[in-house]
């Protein structure tokens, strides 16, 4: 919902325009306001409730970690699998 308001936002703007309309958006105060208005949203939503659905998002959010960080290896084990069937 948030990125249609954005897009609907900027989507009749020139491009001159849109450094101006971004400016306030992207202020350090107004980013604080936003995640803390979230996080209050989420608290609402999830805390409050008794819901399981926090330890689901924790444990998602360590899955998705995880696999982020070992990429980089995974990436380089597949580049050498690749260069040893290439020589044989």
């Amino acid at each position: 919902m948030a990125m249609r308001n954005f897009y609907n936002g900027i989507k009749g703007l020139k491009v001159k325009e849109l450094p101006a309309h971004l400016k306030p958006i992207f202020t350090v105060d107004h980013v604080k306001k936003t995640v803390s208005k979230g996080m209050d949203n989420y608290h609402q939503k999830y805390i409050l409730t008794g819901s399981i659905d926090p330890l689901l998002h924790v444990c998602f959010g360590g899955m998705v970690f995880s696999y982020l960080v070992a990429l980089p290896e995974e990436r380089r084990h597949l580049a050498h699998a690749r260069e040893h069937a290439a020589a044989h």
